[in-house]
């Protein structure tokens, strides 16, 4: 069978264009194209024709740069730098521009707050090309770990002590230095010893400094020295150093609209905050926003309600299929119990009164208990086996809302919408994690992850829209917007 044999150094005699290299239904193409009609202006990377001195680099062909190899899991700038020289698509893309990685690095620190801003304008386009309806929002959140390790966070107790046992290095090595120091002239030098102590005293300062922040009312729990802004996270992989990221996503075509990264390990004080900031992208409030039970803070859920927005949450019991028709409600649970409002108590099924005991401020509600009657009780032992205070009910302040909530969530429309949750907010963090292998960031401070994230978002719509329209057709599209 004849072979088709590699050539390298047969000459044309008309050397083919970098152009004409990348086929016209290269997805580089559409990244060109998208990255093309965003306002830089806005983003907050000025362009400055005039500027004296050393000539920069584009700020657009940067950003294509760093969203292009976002988006194939390209996130090092050594490796950016790499295709930049390598990679015919990346070559296209720059048109010949080969930037250093020290250069990549810097243009990504200097700008992480324009980069932050990319998926909203990405979504902006999304809209003008009507993908994104915003009537129904999913939002969802997943545990991204930091650039940091875990072992540099401390608590208060934990930073106390290793401030003492760097007070005992430091003792130790001024010793030596003093030993050292009165040796005779000839003897090896004892510079090392004082580049040690010089390192355990900056460590000692970073170390008070958190001692102090953690003295803070309002400071949390532990703090890193590494990345300050991150937390103590728990995940599947355990525990470890990281971030919160939070996206919100659109019911029509499953279109990121806005993403974020908070410092906290659970999603329960961020339901308002990330639809309001969907919200603002918009331009409009959405009707319907859908989270899991993760979000199920009835505070939180409360201020959208009152801004007239249908919100879709289950609680804890009903996310575990509590109240499905495979499950059946216990005989002594909570809603077995029926109340009465005018006279402030509660009757068990089998006929016992629950008084008003007290309030509970900490946990916003009130206390009822049956007392010493349930000793008496037939089912004493199943319902209870406190005898001396009996069955104990609490019913939270703001118990006839999370009831209408409740209730509201077990409507078949409700459910429906509920159910379209999985396949639309979670698919993003998958192809995030999975395909772009970002299963962790590389900068570090809330403003650094925030950008990474929104590259990584960015990345995600991107594609969607290929997937929707195909390339020659998105780039048809985009010129048109």
């Amino acid at each position: 069978m004849a072979l088709r044999l590699p050539e390298r150094h047969q000459t044309v005699l008309f050397p083919p264009s970098v152009d004409d290299m990348v086929s016209q239904d290269a997805p580089v193409r559409a990244y060109d194209a998208m990255i093309d009609i965003m306002d830089l202006s806005e983003l907050g990377l000025a362009i400055d024709h005039n500027k004296a001195g050393c000539p920069e680099y584009d700020p657009r062909s940067m950003l294509k740069l760093l969203v292009y190899g976002y988006s194939y899991g390209i996130r090092s700038s050594r490796k950016l730098e790499r295709a930049a020289h390598d990679n015919i698509s990346f070559i296209w893309l720059m048109g010949g521009l080969k930037p250093v990685y020290k250069t990549i690095s810097e243009f990504r620190r200097i700008n992480k707050k324009a980069l932050k801003k990319v998926i909203k304008q990405c979504a902006h386009m999304c809209v003008d090309l009507d993908l994104i309806a915003g009537n129904v929002l999913f939002v969802d959140g997943t545990r991204i770990r930091a650039n940091a390790s875990i072992s540099n966070s401390y608590t208060k107790k934990q930073a106390q002590k290793v401030l003492a046992n760097i007070e005992k290095r430091i003792d130790k090595l001024i010793t030596r230095c003093e030993q050292a120091d009165a040796q005779e002239e000839g003897q090896p030098s004892f510079a090392k010893l004082s580049k040690d102590l010089e390192d355990a005293n900056k460590l000692r300062s970073r170390i008070e400094s958190i001692a102090e922040q953690l003295k803070s009312k309002d400071a949390p729990s532990n703090i890193n020295r590494v990345d300050p802004d991150c937390c103590r996270v728990h995940s599947r992989q355990g525990t470890h150093a990281g971030f919160n990221a939070q996206i919100v996503v659109d019911e029509k075509n499953g279109l990121i609209v806005n993403s974020d990264v908070v410092s906290e390990n659970n999603d329960l004080g961020q339901l308002s905050n990330q639809i309001e900031q969907a919200n603002e992208v918009l331009g409009d409030k959405c009707k319907t926003a859908c989270g899991d039970a993760g979000y199920c803070n009835y505070d939180e859920i409360g201020k959208l309600v009152e801004d007239e927005i249908e919100v879709i949450v289950p609680s804890n019991k009903q996310a575990t299929q509590y109240y499905s028709d495979e499950c059946t409600v216990k005989e002594f649970d909570k809603s077995r119990f029926i109340y009465d409002k005018d006279k402030d108590v509660y009757t068990c099924p089998e006929g016992k009164t629950l008084s008003y005991q007290g309030v509970n401020n900490t946990k916003k509600c009130n206390l009822y208990a049956a007392g010493s009657q349930c000793r008496k009780c037939c089912q004493f032992g199943v319902c209870t086996k406190s005898g001396r205070r009996g069955r104990r009910i609490t019913r939270y302040f703001n118990q006839e809302f999370r009831d209408d909530m409740i209730s509201h969530y077990d409507k078949p429309a409700s459910k429906e919408i509920y159910r379209k949750r999985k396949e639309r907010a979670e698919l993003p963090f998958g192809h995030i994690k999975r395909n772009l292998n970002s299963g962790h960031f590389l900068l570090r401070g809330l403003d650094g992850v925030r950008a990474e994230m929104s590259l990584l978002s960015t990345c995600f719509n991107m594609v969607r829209l290929i997937n929707i329209f195909g390339v020659s057709a998105l780039v048809a599209s985009l010129k048109a917007v």
